[in-house]
């Protein structure tokens, strides 16, 4: 019987980490094996007995990049006492910290943001190990600034406006440079200030919900 590669080899690990910074500017189709194996100093082989294919490669390479992100940026601890509104501005902060608001914009943010945008079988992964259980969290805090129930779709819809508030500012970051004055971007666009409207503007679009329901927002 063939030996199994130790997952917890340091070489494997190395091929990894040189190969997520190529895919990331890259891509999958456009980045070689070759080109990862001259970069982390291997043989050509090493990419089959380690990972199978470069598909299984670039899967683990994703991977990798969330658990890294995570790392670099916790989720931060909310203890009982917390309100729901200070929960949402931590929330859209953490958002904000993982992929917008940075000077240096590391490997593993263009990777991850390279799968949403063009995914592959990878981020059918991501979503239900990383962002479906993100995504859950932030509902939950919309229920508790609610106190009232919404339907699945209104609350997702919700969701998606508030996370959606926040990945502008990544994805159209050369449109909103246009927009706004160098001047006024360093006075009123840095990280704190985006977090403060942000959660302001959510919040009140969601007390207009409660407030006054439109026919979405009644239960059928």
């Amino acid at each position: 019987m063939a030996k199994q590669p130790d997952k917890t080899d340091s070489t494997r690990e190395k091929i990894i980490l040189q190969a997520g910074p190529i895919f990331a500017s890259k891509g999958f189709r456009a980045a070689t094996v070759r080109e990862i194996c001259d970069k982390a100093q291997v043989n050509l082989a090493s990419i089959n007995y380690y990972f199978g294919d470069k598909q299984q490669l670039y899967f683990e390479a994703v991977v990798r990049a969330r658990e890294m992100r995570v790392e670099q940026v916790p989720q931060p601890e909310w203890d009982a006492s917390m309100g729901p509104h200070r929960k949402l501005k931590g929330f859209v902060g953490l958002i904000l910290d993982r992929l917008v608001a940075m000077q240096n914009e590391p490997w593993q943010v263009r990777l991850l943001m390279r799968e949403i945008l063009q995914p592959t079988e990878a981020c059918s992964h991501l979503v239900k190990e990383y962002f479906r259980p993100f995504f859950d969290s932030l509902l939950e805090i919309v229920d508790d600034i609610v106190e009232a129930p919404l339907p699945q779709h209104v609350r997702t819809k919700v969701g998606l406006s508030i996370v959606g508030q926040c990945l502008y500012y990544r994805f159209a970051a050369g449109l909103t440079s246009l927009i706004i004055s160098d001047e006024d971007f360093q006075e009123h666009f840095d990280r704190d200030s985006l977090a403060e409207h942000i959660t302001s503007f959510s919040l009140a679009a969601i007390r207009n919900y409660v407030r006054e329901p439109g026919p979405q927002t009644e239960q059928k």
